[in-house]
């Protein structure tokens, strides 16, 4: 084998660093982008957030308003000058084969100290809601109990899952509190029996929520029931029902629980109330959550009988030059301060074109969204239109996969809701018509339907398809079934009451 050097002359598709980061802007949420527009701030001497009022204040004094003017315009034309100086020096593109850091490493910010931890973590500070464990201790540290009973009563707490229920059995928790009394010889670990260990979680069970630490369903609403006065209506024969007749409740086998119970159907009625009444998820009433807050990207109004799209002003910071700064570039200075704010500021009109480039493709694609979907925000969501990626890519001139990042986590607010943009997009069913009719609409029909329907003989899927069948629309009783599952709507024998 003999070693040799060729040239080869070959084509082969390469993204600018221009182009990787208008693609990286393109496909980050709202909240995403403020975080990125702050961290460019940061780390750009070059940028700025422009927090001037883009109307003159009513109150500005007449005679003033001259030197206002003036003064303005040379800001205007310092910038301009420094702008038209430097475009013809600074290249439109950086070389395929580097990278954005290659050319125009970012520099550590080194001279912004952290946000004030009295705002840094406004949530945090102003949450009032805590876990199920922290509400049971609460209780815990306010009753009187022994110290074996505490640690008994602790190892129950930890292992209560967030609905409330307790998972582990009694002999694991009488291991555990075994094994951490061992190290104890004064405490007596050998003397806890599993009849301590229940007296325990009996007490927990009474703690708020009622029937928190049950074992099962059924022994979580004995306890709210024995809670309840002994004079309640119908109070023994929802005890009887939930202590044995249980799982016929779940399955709605209500003649054969009449059968049972010898109860009459107006008599089984009042006791399934009561049984209703009860929560079988206590620990659901304590729980963890945190505030998510939505901020659209895009708003669409409807102006003398037009829909008007526009992009929300208030979604991302107003990102400018500083023209101080920009001004202090010299143009045959190649010292390193003068290096470093000339690539700064080109690093800057980059950051800046890739944002409006953002805000046009996607005010472009919102717009061509709306201008289909019109019907949707005429009537709702029964007149929603199909519509797949490739109709909006043909529309606007752009590939598929710039919509798909366009329309993900984008989101739009209409007199009907905030949307992600993502929601506009359905596949197409066939209509007698052949005009076609959108899975979402199709989805709605179905909800409307089922809300509609009688509880005690609930509609079937075979008897929706039917139903869509003489409105024109094609579906199968299994895509029916689909679509019934994806609006968690429960099959007809589940969706029986008699109440």
């Amino acid at each position: 084998m003999k070693l040799s050097l060729q040239l080869k002359i070959s084509q082969q598709l390469t993204m600018t660093p221009q182009l990787q980061q208008a693609i990286k802007l393109l496909q980050l949420s709202t909240l995403d982008l403020q975080q990125t527009i702050q961290e460019n701030i940061e780390t750009n001497p070059m940028l700025e957030i422009n927090e001037e009022e883009t109307e003159p204040s009513n109150e500005t004094n007449p005679a003033d308003q001259p030197l206002n003017q003036e003064r303005t315009t040379a800001s205007d034309s310092s910038e301009t000058a420094v702008t038209e100086e430097w475009s013809d020096n600074i290249p439109e593109n950086l070389p395929v084969d580097s990278s954005w850091e290659d050319v125009y490493p970012s520099t550590p910010n080194t001279s912004h100290s952290a946000p004030s931890s009295e705002f840094s973590d406004f949530e945090s500070n102003t949450s009032t809601e805590d876990s199920i464990q922290d509400h049971l201790l609460w209780q815990l540290n306010l009753s009187t109990i022994t110290d074996l009973d505490h640690v008994i009563a602790l190892t129950i707490i930890d292992s209560v899952e967030p609905d409330g229920y307790l998972r582990s059995t009694l002999e694991s928790i009488q291991e555990t509190v075994i094994r951490e009394l061992s190290s104890y010889p004064d405490q007596g670990a050998d003397e806890v029996e599993l009849d301590e260990v229940e007296a325990v979680l009996h007490r927990l069970q009474h703690f708020d929520p009622i029937g928190v630490c049950a074992r099962d369903l059924a022994e979580c609403l004995t306890v709210q029931m024995n809670q309840l006065p002994n004079d309640t209506p119908w109070l023994s024969q929802a005890k009887l029902i939930v202590s044995k007749h249980l799982a016929l409740i779940g399955s709605h086998d209500y003649a054969q629980l009449m059968r049972r119970t010898k109860l009459k159907e107006p008599a089984l009625k009042e006791v399934i109330l009561l049984i209703q009444a009860l929560n079988p998820k206590p620990g659901e009433i304590i729980s963890e959550s945190q505030s998510e807050y939505v901020i659209p990207d895009v708003t669409v109004k409807k102006v003398k009988g037009r829909w008007l799209v526009s992009l929300n002003p208030d979604s991302m910071p107003k990102v400018q030059i500083n023209s101080g700064y920009a001004a202090m570039v010299k143009r045959a200075d190649t010292s390193s301060d003068n290096t470093y704010l000339r690539n700064h500021l080109q690093e800057a009109r980059w950051f800046l074109k890739s944002l409006q480039s953002r805000n046009e493709t996607l005010l472009k694609v919102a717009t061509e969204i709306v201008t289909i979907q019109q019907d949707f925000l005429e009537s709702g969501e029964e007149a929603m239109k199909p519509l797949v990626l490739h109709d909006i890519a043909e529309a606007v001139d752009m590939h598929e996969s710039t919509i798909s990042r366009v329309t993900t986590q984008k989101y739009i607010l209409t007199p009907r809701g905030i949307f992600e943009l993502k929601y506009f997009f359905s596949s197409h069913v066939d209509t007698n018509n052949g005009s076609g009719c959108s899975s979402t609409a199709i989805r709605a029909i179905i909800r409307k339907l089922v809300a509609a329907e009688l509880q005690s003989k609930p509609l079937s899927d075979s008897k929706i398809a039917e139903i869509l069948s003489d409105q024109g629309i094609k579906v199968a009783r299994r895509t029916i079934a689909k679509y019934r599952e994806s609006l968690s709507i429960p099959p007809s024998n589940k969706r029986k009451r008699l109440v």
